[in-house]
């Protein structure tokens, strides 16, 4: 429905008869709820084109738009704001062509358009994945899916952290404390394992450090000179030398991290269509740096090191290559940027779902790239968001306090079961169903809760208020849902054909809402944000509940009314079920 661009065309039309003049757009905002109409055109921006008073323009335009259009039935204007009033007849005919379609609001998706790669997640092979991990993937994967439903292709990725010092951090431990234990022998997720030989280490090195103090040393020296610390320098440069013993210990415990982390994402209810190992990136990016040479984007020390100056867009010198030929990181995001893009043909633009503490690096990365010439560098967008902090305080992961994501699933599941008991409406659940329930109700309230927030805010999370049945939270959305597909399992007449009725307000606003999903998913897309879809899903859940006590559904007499309005709920139900699968949460069908 696009009664906006019908009035804007009109608007345009009439203030050209009625002033001889041009304007480029129309301004638009929903009425207030104190005036009467349906949608307000801003007179302010259009003073610059005719001088006076805006009332008398308003008044001017109302009258125009009433005489040549026939949705509008009537108008106000209140100051600069000219209100309108739309037909019931229009939102009746509107409904009826988006009651059958199951697909309304998403665009489907064109090939012919360039793809967009998300990335997201991108652990570390050294340890399990945590509370901010778990806003990084619901991020990640919830962006995917809005992209995807705006019409465009869409490529999720991550890149898997497996190589570097942590991760020979938890090889010599285990190789030195494990005693050949395996997830196998002890009953633990391979990650979990690995994560516990992580923290082992932290624990050896500390009393190492401790013992070399005692003896003399500053603290700076023995950190640098504690036994523990030099083997793992030393395992670090066997892996990179390729020697077998080395590599096939990466290789089993790698292996043992990745089923754990399947396990994870398959319970978050997350997934990639590309996997990218930064043992294979590491060594990319080098061949970029002799073109960027050539073409002077980057320049040579005397000392043989590589640097792009970046002093005149307002940021610093960065180093793209050590004096000794070995990369950094920022030569190595360049690489896998440009082999993805040889990888995927179509991708013309990227996401990285990255903390905002890397804010500055992908600037520079993007800056580099728009540098060295890659037309799809003008597509790159950093996700960033902020961490996720719990009321008992900060994570660290070497020292083990880290709130674990399966452990937080767990929780969520558990808190979920503790309330509904408490609230004590499911007769006639089996314990599979009921289990089922209490993690459908759990995990869609911690996603909602860190979803309704702005990526860049950070958030205190709060496991217990999450889980509540009112107010603008997931169980909340998830309650009204299953209450409408009550009334629908109720309603033992056919309700399949369009009827002719005149609305009720309650009905028009709910309409009005229905009305906003395609252009909200559109606004979520661009804004690379999740909260867009959250909100909008909250909003329509409030007006659906002031409908249902304002109005009878099954119990009104006229038969077309109550046709009508069992319609209405269900393409409400739809909404928020759709709704709720671009941030990747089911609904229950009764609670």
């Amino acid at each position: 429905m696009n009664i906006q661009n019908t009035i804007e065309t009109k608007v345009k039309e009439g203030f050209l008869a009625l002033y001889h003049t041009e304007i480029p757009t129309v301004e638009f905002q929903a009425t207030r709820r104190e005036f009467e109409g349906d949608i307000t055109v801003v007179v302010f921006p259009m003073l610059r084109y005719k001088k006076g008073n805006p009332v008398q323009l308003g008044e001017d335009l109302g009258k125009y738009l009433v005489e040549n259009l026939a949705e509008i039935t009537s108008y106000n204007v209140v100051k600069g704001f000219l209100n309108l009033v739309i037909e019931d007849a229009f939102y009746v005919n509107f409904f009826h062509t988006i009651f059958p379609n199951a697909t309304y609001g998403f665009t489907p998706v064109n090939e012919n358009e360039d793809a967009v790669l998300v990335e997201y997640s991108s652990p570390n092979t050294n340890k399990p994945l945590h509370l901010g991990h778990v806003r990084n993937n619901l991020l990640g994967y919830s962006v995917a899916e809005i992209i995807k439903a705006s019409g465009k292709k869409v490529y999720k990725t991550q890149i898997i952290n497996d190589r570097g010092i942590h991760i020979c951090k938890s090889m010599l431990a285990w190789d030195k404390y494990g005693n050949g234990e395996t997830p196998a022998s002890t009953g633990l997720k391979g990650d979990k394992l690995v994560g516990n030989y992580y923290v082992k280490f932290d624990l050896e090195y500390k009393k190492e450090i401790a013992q070399l103090v005692l003896e003399g040393k500053t603290e700076e020296e023995a950190k640098k000179q504690a036994p523990l610390i030099l083997e793992a320098q030393q395992m670090l440069l066997q892996w990179e030398a390729g020697d077998p013993q080395v590599v096939a210990l990466w290789k089993t415990m790698n292996s043992w991290v990745y089923s754990g982390f399947d396990v994870t994402y398959k319970n978050l209810g997350v997934d990639f269509d590309t996997l990218y190992y930064e043992s294979n990136t590491y060594l990319l990016g080098k061949d970029s740096i002799e073109e960027g040479l050539k073409s002077e984007v980057f320049y040579q020390k005397k000392d043989g090191s590589v640097w792009c100056d970046l002093t005149a867009d307002g940021l610093d010198e960065k180093l793209v290559l050590r004096s000794d030929g070995t990369a950094v990181y920022m030569t190595q995001d360049l690489g896998t940027a440009i082999q993805r893009t040889k990888d995927l043909p179509d991708v013309g633009g990227m996401v990285y779902t990255v903390g905002n503490e890397q804010d500055y690096h992908f600037k520079v990365l993007f800056l580099i790239l728009k540098k060295l010439g890659y037309s799809w560098a003008e597509s790159l967008f950093h996700l960033s968001y902020g961490m996720v902090d719990l009321p008992s305080g900060k994570m660290k992961s070497r020292e083990g306090t880290v709130v674990d994501a399966d452990d937080l699933m767990v929780e969520m599941t558990t808190t979920a079961k503790d309330i509904s008991e408490e609230l004590g409406k499911l007769d006639g659940y089996s314990d599979a169903e009921k289990a089922e329930l209490y993690q459908t109700i759990g995990l869609g309230a911690l996603k909602y809760f860190i979803l309704k927030v702005d990526p860049k805010k950070r958030i205190l999370f709060d496991p217990k208020s999450s889980v509540d049945f009112q107010g603008n939270t997931g169980p909340f959305i998830q309650y009204t849902y299953a209450r409408i597909q009550s009334i629908v399992r109720k309603a033992n007449f056919d309700f399949a054909s369009p009827v002719a009725i005149e609305l009720h307000v309650k009905e028009k606003e709910l309409l009005k809402q229905l009305a906003l999903f395609p252009e909200t998913i559109q606004q979520a897309a661009a804004n690379y944000s999740p909260a867009v879809i959250a909100n909008y899903t909250y909003d329509l859940v409030k007006e659906f509940n002031s409908f249902y006590q304002n109005v009878p559904i099954l119990g009104e007499e006229d038969q077309n009314k109550k046709i009508f309005r069992v319609q209405l709920s269900k393409k409400v139900a739809d909404t928020i079920k759709k709704a709720f699968s671009l941030l990747g949460i089911r609904v229950p069908e009764r609670m």
